[in-house]
């Protein structure tokens, strides 16, 4: 497989790097590249399920919540994983497992009536992306362990965002040539997930080959109810006695709510309300993309030397500033057109602070939590992390579009600033807690 790496090599991989993680790096870049080619196409999946699929706004909430809600099952198998002793190998099957599937929609039908006829083919993708989804349970937490152990600790966060970096580029390009495609072919998604289907696969392959060698102490036996056992009380012994942790999470579960209640309602209000067609959503979305490839290698940095909640602090800020924007969009909706791509003046300052949001974020979700352990429990705290997101993943897509509902769009973006204010505020009180 490395072979497959050497066209990223010289001004790509940075100096003075050991030669094991040079390594890591070309193998980390190739994992982040495939899965940011995936990432581009399901950068437009809602919309694609709400316009080209015609599903309706709950099933979308369901599309949304598969995404997070399988992290819920971290908690029967986090203590497992520590268990399993050949992780490459699990992660390279549970990959093909879960990312092959993605090319079953090469065989969906290709027009709207037959897509009307039945809702089964609705139910069929979300089972799709349902099997997709619960593979990250087991790859993502495994992710944080391999480069940890493989990076040393002050190359952890410049090593980690140069390869966010590239792959934005690719998720950026991805997304704009796909919404293009969908424009002049809304079933184009058809083939385009078999594509994505095989970059999938290929991507956590390269990342099985990643070396990691488990420690021998961590190697336990046990049955499945004491590895559940395990599981809860490691996930409770970490927030028991971790309190820097424990409040991070704290700051998270407001904007978990936040984040979760109003994204599928920001494409219902693109969709339903600003009538943006796919190249447009695309255009938004890369644009703000392109701001947060020259923010990522900043934040990369600056993430490795303030506290992680005085960095969260301003990643919440920054998506409560957001949704406010498209506030502003629903009392101000004046927009021009350039070509078939309408923009609206109040989505201006949305694409600034969704730049920011989405260069903190990259950064803070996925890494973050492993600020606050030693390297061999990044693992571990990554998978608490995860847990506690897939619980709010429950009620909160839900509980967004039933707010839009009832009470429409500004109110729901109202609510989930509110709520984003409070996790601020958390963080801030935490972090000045210490330094009392």
């Amino acid at each position: 497989m490395l072979k497959l790496l050497r066209p990223v090599t010289g001004k790509t991989i940075p100096a003075g790097l050991m030669p094991e993680e040079r390594r890591t790096f070309r193998l980390h870049l190739g994992y982040t590249l495939l899965d940011n080619f995936v990432a581009g196409v399901l950068t437009l999946n809602e919309f694609v399920f709400l316009r080209s699929l015609q599903g309706t706004s709950y099933q979308l909430s369901f599309l949304f919540q598969f995404s997070v809600l399988v992290f819920i099952f971290l908690v029967f198998i986090s203590e497992w994983l520590k268990r399993v002793p050949d992780k490459q190998r699990l992660i390279r099957w549970v990959g093909i497992a879960t990312r092959a599937p993605l090319a079953l929609l090469l065989f969906f039908p290709r027009s709207v009536e037959t897509m009307n006829a039945s809702s089964v083919y609705h139910y069929v993708f979300l089972l799709i992306f349902l099997i997709y989804y619960l593979g990250n349970p087991v790859i993502f937490p495994t992710i944080n362990l391999f480069l940890k152990n493989s990076y040393r600790h002050e190359n952890f966060g410049p090593l980690y965002s140069r390869a966010t970096l590239f792959g934005k580029v690719l998720m950026l390009v991805t997304a704009f040539l796909y919404g293009l495609v969908l424009d002049y072919d809304p079933f184009a998604f058809t083939w385009v997930f078999a594509l994505a289907g095989v970059a999938g696969v290929v991507s956590v392959v390269l990342l099985s080959e990643v070396r990691y060698q488990e420690p021998a102490h961590e190697i336990r036996k046990g049955g499945f109810l004491q590895s559940v056992k395990d599981s809860v009380m490691g996930m409770r012994r970490i927030m028991k006695n971790n309190v820097p942790f424990r409040h991070f999470e704290m700051g998270f579960l407001f904007y978990g709510f936040a984040f979760m209640s109003t994204v599928t309602v920001m494409t219902i209000f693109f969709e339903k309300q600003l009538g943006l067609n796919y190249l447009s959503v695309a255009t938004y979305k890369n644009a703000y993309n392109i701001l947060a490839l020259f923010l990522i290698p900043v934040f990369g940095r600056v993430l490795g030397k303030i506290d992680p909640r005085m960095f969260a602090a301003f990643t919440f800020a920054s998506i409560m500033l957001y949704l406010l924007s498209l506030v502003l969009t629903w009392y101000f909706p004046q927009y021009t057109e350039i070509g078939r791509f309408r923009l609206f003046y109040a989505m201006i300052p949305f694409v600034l602070f969704h730049s920011v949001f989405a260069a903190t974020m990259s950064l803070l979700w996925s890494i973050g939590s492993a600020y606050f352990c030693k390297p061999h429990e990044a693992g571990e705290y990554q998978s608490v992390h995860l847990f506690l997101t897939a619980t709010r993943a429950v009620f909160s897509p839900l509980l967004g579009v039933l707010f839009y509902e009832l009470y429409g769009f500004v109110f729901t973006f109202s609510l989930g600033a509110f709520s984003l204010l409070i996790a601020i505020l958390i963080m801030f009180w935490s972090y000045r807690r210490e330094r009392v």
